[in-house]
């Protein structure tokens, strides 16, 4: 029982992280599932606080990003928004469904989160007023806001906190794996409005997880009078109501008549009578219905979609978002011949990052990645910008050329035949074309032979984790996979279980590990000093750009692609009076969505 328990505890972290790093190189993912993507980050119903002053990867726009501001005009009451997502979710409890960037839009309708993330990208007080850690950063304290209910009349008290982490959040298939790699051990109750989270070691970036889908609160009443039901019926605190749900085809919310918060100016919240969401899979269809007016808002993770509504011209406003998460492959270097850092450094140098971005439709809309960290990042180091191998033929062929020649290679071929790799991804027709691009640049040295395999999106995932039974475990069954990396969080939470030792953690996908970064990643993890985590974190990424257990295509552009009479949501507040995150990965806050006349 014991042994079935802890493969449950590891494959509930798989599970959290693989959302993150889902593969891919032009469709989405969650980087909600470990907070605001790995990460996972007052006043109108009571006194504003912020955190403890924490930052995260999410700040100041890029030159691709559409600014955060305000409505440029007063809210009006009532209407209905109608939001087109490109996915339908299995359910929406938030402890155990999976929830991708069309899920997060309604979860963060349905639901309050504990803490947020302002326009600077510094955690803030929401549900809660704040929250604040012990000298060591084993203890954080969170005061939770007074004068919250949830949609069944129910209080939002420390106990709600304390009986949704033990008895649903503990060993809920999502949450379970992002508190267990954050380290926390327990949730106490302090008194009535207060908790504290007690972790196994200090932990900087430990706010970041309650800043998504661990620190989406919900009526715990309602899970405990039915556990399986609530993700059909779930029932939360947020600015709209749980109403009807056609799966496939629409969900409705209604407007919480009792809602706790007011806008800036006193204004009750929120603005809309109504917001309906339909799953529309199709990109061209998606964007064919907000152009014809059928929809309002338009979701997409496509840079093809950007490229398209673009030239609709100012038919269509595009709330657009690039942050860290970026496209790319990575390497199993556990698997010859990418087990030798020779041919890894030697593909990366033979990448045109021009070439492929261009082929995923996103010249002009998507930059060239180089490490975790986008340019508009705290984190981001030009240092490692300027040593990242791309784009230089010559480089590359050397490396190759040394492989291929050693009597010793790896992949135990005789010297002088070429090497061959196999490049896995999903069939989606832009991937397909991706995949060819790697294969023409590589096999553009001479000494590469690509072998492309499509590789349906759920055994992708699946081939990436591996098998509890193999050696060392969870090693995978891939070489070579397009995926995705990094997202809009505390480094601790995205770096620190993607590098762990490969048999401790099955979202280590590459298997790279070298004990002197582990070691470094543990003493940034350990200290709130941003100066001392930046300089440490930027010798992990040396490290990686040396190694390279990963290349990057490009950072992901998203977007909200909206009709020019919705407002609101490009511009929304935290509870103290801040201008809230944004729209980042093209998840939508409708708190203060509201409809123009036109």
């Amino acid at each position: 029982m014991r042994k079935r328990r802890s493969l449950f505890k590891i494959l509930s972290l798989f599970f959290a992280f693989a959302l993150l790093a889902v593969a891919c190189g032009d469709s989405g993912s969650d980087s909600d599932a470990t907070g605001t993507t790995a990460t996972t980050a007052a006043d109108s119903g009571g006194g504003g606080g912020d955190t403890a002053s924490t930052t995260t990867a999410a700040t100041a726009p890029s030159t691709t990003n559409t600014p955060i501001t305000e409505a440029e005009t007063g809210p009006t009451y009532g209407g209905t928004l109608v939001v087109a997502t490109e996915a339908e979710a299995a359910g929406w409890a938030p402890w155990q469904d999976p929830c991708s960037a069309p899920c997060v839009n309604v979860h963060r309708a349905l639901y309050d989160q504990l803490l947020e993330l302002n326009a600077d990208g510094q955690i803030v007080g929401y549900a809660a007023e704040g929250i604040e850690p012990n000298a060591d950063l084993t203890e954080w304290t969170l005061t939770l806001r007074d004068g919250i209910k949830f949609h069944d009349g129910t209080d939002l008290t420390a106990d709600t906190v304390v009986e949704a982490y033990d008895m649903f959040q503990k060993d809920g298939a999502i949450t379970s794996g992002i508190y267990g790699a954050a380290g926390v051990t327990s949730v106490e109750k302090v008194d009535d409005m207060t908790v504290k989270y007690v972790l196994s070691s200090g932990n900087a970036g430990f706010p970041d997880i309650l800043t998504g889908v661990a620190g989406r609160i919900f009526s715990v009443e309602a899970a405990k009078a039915d556990p399986e039901g609530f993700s059909a019926n779930p029932v939360g605190s947020g600015p709209f109501v749980f109403g009807t749900w056609d799966r496939d085809n629409k969900l409705t919310l209604t407007r919480n008549p009792d809602y706790w918060r007011t806008d800036p100016d006193g204004n009750q919240l929120p603005y809309l009578d109504e917001l309906i969401f339909r799953p529309i899979p199709d990109e061209t269809t998606r964007l064919q219905s907000v152009i014809a007016g059928d929809v309002d808002v338009a979701q997409t993770l496509r840079q093809s979609t950007i490229r398209d509504a673009k030239a609709e011209g100012d038919s269509l406003n595009l709330l657009l978002f690039q942050g860290n998460n970026s496209g790319g492959a990575i390497f199993n270097v556990l698997e010859p011949p990418v087990d030798d850092v020779r041919v890894r450094q030697g593909l990366a140098w033979a990448m045109d990052q021009d070439l492929l971005i261009d082929i995923l439709g996103g010249k002009g809309i998507s930059d060239k990645a180089s490490q975790f960290f986008s340019p508009d990042s705290p984190w981001f180091s030009q240092k490692v910008a300027d040593m990242f191998p791309n784009n230089d033929v010559t480089k590359a062929i050397p490396l190759l050329q040394e492989y291929v020649d050693d009597p010793a290679r790896s992949d135990g071929k005789a010297p002088g035949d070429p090497i061959e790799v196999e490049f896995n991804c999903p069939p989606d027709p832009s991937l397909i074309q991706l995949s060819q691009g790697y294969q023409q640049l590589w096999e553009g040295t001479g000494l590469v032979k690509v072998n492309l395999n499509q590789v349906e999106q759920a055994a992708h995932i699946s081939n990436a984790v591996g098998s509890p039974d193999t050696d060392p475990p969870f090693r995978g069954d891939f070489m070579i996979n397009c995926w995705r990396v990094g997202g809009q969080g505390d480094p601790a939470a995205i770096l620190g279980p993607a590098f762990a030792p490969v048999e401790a953690s099955p979202v280590n996908f590459t298997n790279f590990f070298d004990p002197a970064m582990f070691d470094l990643l543990n003493q940034a993890k350990a200290t709130a000093d941003f100066d001392t985590r930046y300089g440490l974190y930027e010798e992990v990424m040396t490290i990686l750009a040396e190694q390279v257990p990963v290349v990057y295509t490009g950072y992901t552009a998203t977007a909200l692609i909206t009709r020019p009479n919705v407002e609101g949501i490009g511009g929304w507040h935290v509870p103290n009076g801040d201008l809230g995150q944004g729209f980042p990965n093209a998840e939508g806050r409708y708190v203060e969505a509201f409809l123009t006349e036109g």
